[in-house]
């Protein structure tokens, strides 16, 4: 279904109204902050992707053909930064203070033992290292198995919307989504065994 009210403010924004446009970025920006939110660390790393996302959206208004929703095509190009922005970190490497920065997932030497008792500050004590497991388990994952299995399980996305933005078929989706799953279970094992 064609979002009218969408298609018509595009329609504006590439006649030159500023207005329209900001009307755009009002209605779809925190879909873009919550989509590099999830796919980042930093909320000045998820920032500075929003702002190159509405640079790019900005700069490529004009050669939008209207041949998909316009929620679809932000979304691609909010992906395409999000894996820009991956790739340009891999330039930079990050050695943790307190390991030898091997990586290896050893849980003997990153695991921790987790019980369950009724204090709130342990159990809040608890949630928070629960919630570092899944964080370090998220950024083990490829930047494509990331973002598909964050798009489909925190955005709710379906996995045909998913291949539209990232411009590939349902099928490799579904790769990258059961070679993150997989990979997430074994990482996480030592929080729930």
């Amino acid at each position: 279904m064609i979002n009218t009210e969408d298609e018509e403010l595009v329609l504006q924004a590439k006649a030159g109204s500023i207005t329209a446009f900001e009307q755009l970025v009002h209605k779809h920006d925190k879909q873009v902050l919550a989509i590099a939110a999830r796919y980042v660390t930093s909320s000045e790393d998820a920032k500075d992707i929003y702002q190159e996302v509405f640079i790019r959206v900005y700069r490529g208004l004009k050669h939008f053909k209207m041949k998909s929703e316009f929620s679809t095509w932000l979304h691609r190009i909010t992906v395409n930064v999000c894996l820009t922005h991956r790739s340009r970190r891999k330039r930079f490497v990050h050695v943790p203070i307190d390991g030898d920065g091997s990586g290896d997932g050893d849980p003997e030497t990153h695991g921790v033992e987790l019980q369950s008792n009724d204090d709130p500050a342990d159990q809040h004590s608890v949630d928070s290292e629960i919630r570092g497991h899944v964080q370090d388990a998220l950024e083990s994952l490829s930047a494509k198995q990331r973002l598909v299995f964050t798009l489909k399980h925190f955005d709710g996305y379906k996995l045909r919307e998913i291949a539209d933005m990232m411009k590939c078929t349902e099928g490799t989706v579904k790769r990258y989504l059961f070679l993150a799953t997989q990979q997430l279970r074994e990482r996480l094992r030592v929080v729930y065994e």
